[in-house]
């Protein structure tokens, strides 16, 4: 779920050589980074995690041990993860944000000139939130984060919300999906996952339709990688699995269908 919002932080203006005979805005602002972004959230197991937690560590028996660890003692996530990411590193920090609700920093606006303290500081967050969170109580959490820091001297501002969903993993749709994958590729594996990103499957969800992002390729490029690549640098996708990724979604639609 997408919860964006904007805090502005206000002071007192003054000259640069004076810092003393002000109220730094950017200074504030530190603060309430430091304050939302060193806060521990707690962790949300949900049904689309352990179903992949059992899928993964169906395919791959070493990982056994650290996903059946998270599930008995999600407390521990951090330290559990941490030792995963000694070995598989990718891994690790692509299960971290599906555990537990995300607070990100992604915009400040603070100054007007390299010798004036500057009155006010704003920054834009980026916070995702798990199915079965609600986003109004996230802003109630996030504004008593806020409330230890200086209340009187902060705004807060929602910007956008959309609740987080999900899609079970047991329907004749998820069914079809694998069959047909292992008509093309016998041995592969099929997991469900949820992602961390926003699409437009929630609004058909609000509708009562089962929406699952599908969208299937070879690993010509290593995951870590890809994700670099996502909203990045030479994001691209081979010519090779533009044709097998419509030709799998073709298959699909044919078999469901009909």
């Amino acid at each position: 779920g997408i919860l964006w919002f904007k805090v502005k932080a206000k002071g007192t203006p003054g000259h640069g050589s004076l810092p003393n005979m002000a109220d730094n805005a950017i200074i504030r602002m530190n603060k309430v980074i430091a304050k939302l972004g060193n806060y521990k959230s707690q962790v949300s197991l949900i049904p689309t995690v352990k179903k992949f937690f059992e899928e993964i560590a169906r395919q791959d028996p070493t990982l056994k041990e650290p996903f059946e660890c998270l599930q008995t003692n999600p407390e521990l996530s951090d330290q559990i993860l941490d030792e995963l990411s000694k070995t598989e590193p990718q891994l690790a920090e692509e299960i971290r944000p599906r555990l537990k609700m995300t607070l990100t920093p992604t915009i400040i606006h603070g100054g007007i000139k390299e010798n004036v303290i500057p009155s006010e500081c704003e920054t834009v967050f980026d916070c995702r939130i798990l199915p079965g969170q609600k986003s109004a109580q996230t802003i109630e959490l996030i504004k008593e984060l806020l409330s230890e820091v200086d209340p009187e001297k902060l705004v807060f501002e929602r910007l956008q919300t959309q609740e987080p969903s999900e899609s079970t993993a047991e329907t004749p749709l998820y069914n079809t999906i694998t069959r047909v994958l292992r008509e093309f590729e016998p041995n592969c594996g099929v997991t469900p996952m949820l992602t961390t990103g926003g699409t437009d499957s929630r609004f058909f969800r609000k509708k009562g339709s089962v929406c699952y992002g599908f969208h299937p390729r070879y690993p010509e490029i290593a995951q870590g990688k890809i994700i670099k690549m996502e909203h990045g640098i030479d994001e691209r996708i081979s010519i090779k699995n533009l044709i097998f990724g419509t030709s799998v979604l073709y298959e699909t639609v044919k078999n469901f269908m009909t």
